[in-house]
């Protein structure tokens, strides 16, 4: 529900008062077009924003929709591939989804309007609706670091607890110890940047003989960072495709005159100063995190060393370099010189990018952006690089490879 919250604002039947249903994926397993927390909004009139498997489903959905209108209520349903009914309603690709269907109330549109980073919403009804404060029902968190400070009684009123029975400094009391085991879930997912559903035992239950209670949170943290050091063809190309992949990508170059050029403007900011003292200063200021990437492109000893140990020594998800196998051994040689430890050498990507031949500014930086999707996504085996495992394709990372860069 998150990514449409900008987009409700300004749709035609929200605009005209509509009634809307938001078709929520709140799980996702095997091969899916689309993760959990994917939504869809469908009007009374069968106008739809958003979609949820690129058109395998989103019919099935309009229905249902149509039916939570008339009948009321929440709905889930399930959607898989089915082998024996060429016909069924199911995903072609053979995963499986499970979509909550319920009514976008007026406290999920404001809660939307505020635009938080992330949205907490119970999907089972509670036993005792007096329990479950219709003000509850949805409960917004605005700020990454706002997660350790979510009101406690609300989470509880989320939970559907009496307050009156819970211990809101979560000592061992059975509701109290809900609570918190609840608040440890949600915090995890918030912080990841993820969604994923939240489920809890009640009060002296299990999950054998009692259902547990159900939350989905939904989270959206800001772009991750991306540090492109060098004004550069290469750089020119690269920082299109790192924004297509999400990321808030800053140009940093110590040249002034190289930095100034008009073609650098899709980069969301351009700093003219020495890279590792950018980046270090970045760090020191809390602005980079494990999410955050650095693609060195500037192919020149005397910014690159520095600034590599700069960044090698940082918590980031990606380190890599431009440059020759010659280039690359030179490189970490200097390192290991200036003082880097060097089991994190072992962290550095040089030669950059994925082993496909690129040539071209545009080929390598398709080859950069195929490189980052593998490390982060993490397709590969513990141990290996993107297509070194079995079965795998016949190129890898450039950085683990021997063999010539231009085919």
């Amino acid at each position: 529900m998150l990514e449409l919250g900008r987009q409700v604002g300004s749709w035609g039947p929200a605009l005209a008062g509509t009634e809307l249903v938001v078709a929520t994926i709140v799980a996702a397993n095997g091969s899916t077009p689309r993760p959990a927390g994917t939504s869809m909004l469908i009007a009374a009139d069968g106008q739809v924003l958003g979609s949820l498997s690129g058109g395998c489903v989103e019919g099935a959905v309009v229905a249902a929709a149509q039916e939570v209108l008339a009948c009321g209520g929440d709905r889930r349903e399930r959607f898989g591939y089915s082998a024996e009914d060429a016909f069924a309603v199911g995903l072609t690709c053979g995963g499986e989804l499970e979509v909550h269907l319920g009514r976008l109330d007026s406290r999920a549109r404001a809660a939307l309007a505020a635009e938080p980073v992330a949205l907490l919403r119970r999907l089972d009804p509670p036993a005792d609706s007096r329990k479950h404060d219709d003000d509850g029902a949805v409960l917004a968190v605005p700020s990454p670091d706002a997660v350790r400070t979510v009101p406690r009684a609300a989470l509880a009123g989320l939970l559907g607890l009496d307050l009156e029975d819970v211990d809101l400094r979560g000592d061992a009391a059975a509701s109290g110890d809900m609570l918190e085991r609840a608040f440890t879930q949600v915090e995890a997912l918030i912080r990841q940047g993820r969604s994923g559903l939240v489920r809890v035992a009640p009060p002296q239950g299990c999950f054998l003989d009692e259902q547990p209670v159900e939350l989905f949170v939904e989270s959206r943290l800001p772009a991750p960072r991306a540090v492109v050091v060098g004004a550069n063809d290469f750089s020119e190309a690269l920082i299109p495709a790192l924004k297509l992949l999400g990321y808030h990508v800053t140009l940093c170059d110590a040249r002034p005159h190289f930095a100034a050029q008009e073609r650098f403007a899709a980069a969301d900011a351009v700093e003219r100063a020495w890279p590792h003292r950018y980046l270090a200063e970045q760090a020191r200021q809390g602005l980079l995190d494990e999410r955050s990437i650095l693609c060195v492109l500037s192919h020149d000893p005397k910014f690159d060393i520095p600034l590599l140990g700069e960044g090698l020594r940082l918590d980031l998800a990606y380190v890599g370099a431009l440059g020759s196998r010659r280039s690359g051994r030179h490189r970490r040689q200097a390192l290991l010189e200036q003082g880097l430890e060097p089991g994190l050498l072992d962290r550095l990507h040089s030669p950059i990018g994925l082993d496909l031949g690129a040539v071209t500014p545009g080929e390598v930086a398709v080859s950069i952006a195929a490189e980052l999707v593998a490390v982060l996504r993490r397709k590969q085996e513990p141990g290996q690089e993107p297509g070194h495992g079995p079965g795998s394709p016949a190129y890898g990372s450039l950085s683990r490879g021997a063999g010539p860069i231009h085919h």
